[in-house]
């Protein structure tokens, strides 16, 4: 199961039309490598930044109105895994995970045999609520990241609560969790720091950092500008942070930058993350190497359309391939105000 992120981003002040942007910087990138939910390998496709597929809508997945469990009418950041060749006698081929965010929030699972859907919604939502005694009571948890830990052969389920603390829960079936630890919060970032949240672990070696696993979220501060925050692990549970951000939202012309996915293509490593609405709602790329001592930003990722149910604003992507065709999963719409998406490859 390969996994890759994506990022949104919209021509302004300082970025390129998507059309020039292809016709010029894109121009002789190879596409060949595939990126997999489900273990199939992706066919060749190259018209986005870093020789990826170039992504357009499909329709929507999941839409909070439509959900038993719906506490507050909105659901963001979903994670898609293919799980048919992991689990024993799973619910569905992919499991697709997400939250609403505000409180009570709640992880949640629904499933499914395609990636173009349908999804059920699983009955007894959600799987992780913001009371789980003796570990935490908190306002709400959200944003669940689960990454296949082939090491113990677990869904590793990596989610916030509060918004400056990220924490770790395990599971052999992907619906029942066992509490693990915290791995993040916002004390072990500079001073000032007032948010670590809406991270995405990711298995990549880092040898010279004696490491395995690379985590991205969003970190903020006093100025109330969001960028992209990394670390890396040996096991996946214990993390070293960078006390600078991998990127800047200033690096790319945008006012805050969030959901970032790790993506790997060709020989190199890519960040594909969303800026807000205010500077286009789309997704961006940049390739940071496969060491991360890169910073070539790539611009355009992923246009978001005006047009519902988009409305301006594409966030949070998780991919995955399902027989052969590339999938993105993403948040669409306003936040808190949109619904669950997959766009084809």
């Amino acid at each position: 199961m390969t996994q890759h992120q994506d990022s949104p981003l919209t021509p302004g002040a300082g970025q390129p039309s998507r059309r020039i942007f292809l016709r010029g910087t894109v121009a002789g990138i190879a596409a060949t490598a595939g990126l997999a939910a489900g273990g199939a390998t992706a066919s060749p496709a190259a018209a986005a930044p870093g020789g990826f597929p170039d992504y357009k809508h499909l329709k929507p997945l999941l839409t909070p109105s439509q959900l038993k469990y719906n506490p507050t009418g909105e659901i963001i950041f979903p994670c898609i895994r293919g799980v048919y060749d992991r689990l024993a006698n799973p619910l569905g081929r992919y499991y697709l995970y997400y939250a609403p965010h505000d409180a009570p929030g709640g992880i949640c699972l629904a499933y499914g045999n395609s990636l173009e859907g349908p999804f059920t919604e699983y009955p007894a939502n959600p799987i992780v609520s913001n009371n789980w005694q003796p570990h935490y009571k908190v306002s709400h948890v959200s944003s669940p990241h689960v990454l296949w830990n082939e090491d113990v052969k677990e869904l590793w389920l990596y989610f916030h609560g509060e918004n400056h603390t990220t924490r770790l829960a395990r599971s052999k079936d992907g619906i029942t969790f066992t509490y693990d630890k915290t791995v993040l919060t916002k004390d072990m970032l500079p001073a000032g720091t007032t948010e670590t949240s809406y991270a995405r672990v990711f298995r990549h070696n880092l040898p010279a950092r004696d490491a395995r696993y690379v985590m991205l979220f969003m970190v903020n501060n006093q100025s109330n500008r969001r960028d992209v925050g990394w670390g890396w692990s040996k096991d996946g549970r214990n993390w070293t942070f960078a006390q600078q951000p991998l990127i800047r939202h200033s690096d790319v012309g945008a006012n805050n930058i969030s959901g970032a996915h790790l993506l790997t293509r060709d020989n190199s490593t890519y960040v594909v993350y969303h800026t807000g609405k205010e500077t286009g709602g789309n997704m961006l790329i940049t390739e940071v190497g496969n060491d991360f001592s890169r910073r070539n930003h790539l611009g355009l990722f992923y246009d978001s359309s005006n047009a519902a149910p988009e409305n301006g604003r594409a966030a949070a992507p998780s991919f995955g391939t399902d027989r052969g065709v590339p999938y993105m999963v993403y948040e669409a719409g306003e936040r808190l105000k949109g619904s669950i998406c997959v766009a084809r490859g």
